[in-house]
């Protein structure tokens, strides 16, 4: 894990440093008092008039102590704080969306398998389609003018109400969900496409194999034999994918968080790019990074509870 984190450090920096204009130019290019003088200076601050290599060097000796680093924009704040405040917020969202899309395209997908090309079949076949079809951007927008502009019933912006303090606790609860059913939603709908579709092809196969026929001429019930038997080795590809999917709770996050002005690490993110702030940016990637690389050791360790001759084989060997 250690030197595929490195090449990805290596990657995104050189990256990241080829793109376009830097973060002097915002503050230079509209003051025409700004001198040449002044503006090598401002380069020399932030460490830019070094060597690429140098300036990568630099900033891997910072992260090895832990150290991301002090933000370029004006507040000049530590990285790891602008952090540390805004990843609660997405860690949150995201893990509400998950958890919507574990309890809605499993069982999708199974019904799916085990009622193949039925009406709800073809039901959710073209649901599935519409899911990846429909573009996130789009879908939060047609959301945002129904249900908050023209019907008034969800607010569009935000995770609460001006007058959010003066309410009661049960008010403060409606109000965070209230909030929190577009965003969420939204997030969960192309999930729910893909997951539901892997469940089912996962299923179908599985269904098919010899142990699931002699498991049925025992006379176990349905249920026992789909949901015991059948389903824990079909979730064996789905647990990779959602190991896989780890990343997307920043990633996937800069689309509506930026879009119903929510202060998680995907708006922060975006604004970060937009202003060319250097340190922020690798603090967000290497935190996507190291997400990813767990994401896989989680999906590995799952394996073993998902199916116990992966245990046992471990332990043989």
């Amino acid at each position: 894990m250690i030197p595929l984190l490195l090449g990805i450090t290596i990657i995104t920096f050189v990256v990241i440093h080829l793109a376009p204009g830097e973060p002097t130019d915002l503050q230079t290019q509209l003051n025409p008092k700004v001198t040449v003088e002044a503006w090598e200076r401002l380069r020399a601050y932030y460490g830019l008039d070094k060597p690429l290599y140098r300036q990568y060097l630099d900033w891997l000796w910072r992260l090895l102590r832990l150290d991301f680093g002090r933000s370029f924009s004006q507040d000049n704040r530590m990285v790891i704080n602008k952090i540390a405040e805004r990843l609660p917020i997405t860690i949150g969202l995201n893990v509400l969306s998950m958890l919507l899309i574990i309890c809605i395209a499993i069982p999708i997908g199974v019904l799916s398998a085990t009622h193949q090309y039925s009406f709800f079949d073809k039901f959710t076949t073209v649901f599935v389609f519409i899911g990846f079809a429909i573009p996130t951007f789009w879908l939060a927008l047609l959301l945002m003018i129904l249900f908050g502009v023209n019907l008034g019933w969800l607010p569009i912006s935000g995770l609460k109400s001006l007058d959010y303090e003066n309410l009661t606790l049960l008010g403060m609860l409606t109000d965070r969900a209230k909030h929190l059913i577009l965003p969420v939603f939204v997030a969960a709908f192309g999930g729910l496409a893909g997951f539901s579709r892997y469940t089912r092809s996962n299923m179908l196969e599985v269904i098919r194999q010899d142990y699931i026929m002699t498991a049925k001429a025992k006379g176990l019930s349905e249920n026992r034999v789909v949901y015991k038997h059948a389903l824990r080795n079909a979730l064996l590809p789905v647990i990779t994918i959602l190991g896989l999917s780890v990343p997307g709770l920043i990633g996937g996050s800069v689309i509506f968080e930026t879009i119903f002005a929510i202060p998680g690490m995907g708006q922060l993110f975006y604004l970060s790019v937009m202003s060319r702030d250097y340190p922020v940016i690798m603090g967000i990637l290497v935190l996507g990074a190291i997400l990813t690389l767990f994401g896989n050791l989680l999906a590995d360790l799952s394996y073993g509870v998902v199916d116990p001759r992966i245990r046992l084989e471990g332990r043989q060997s």
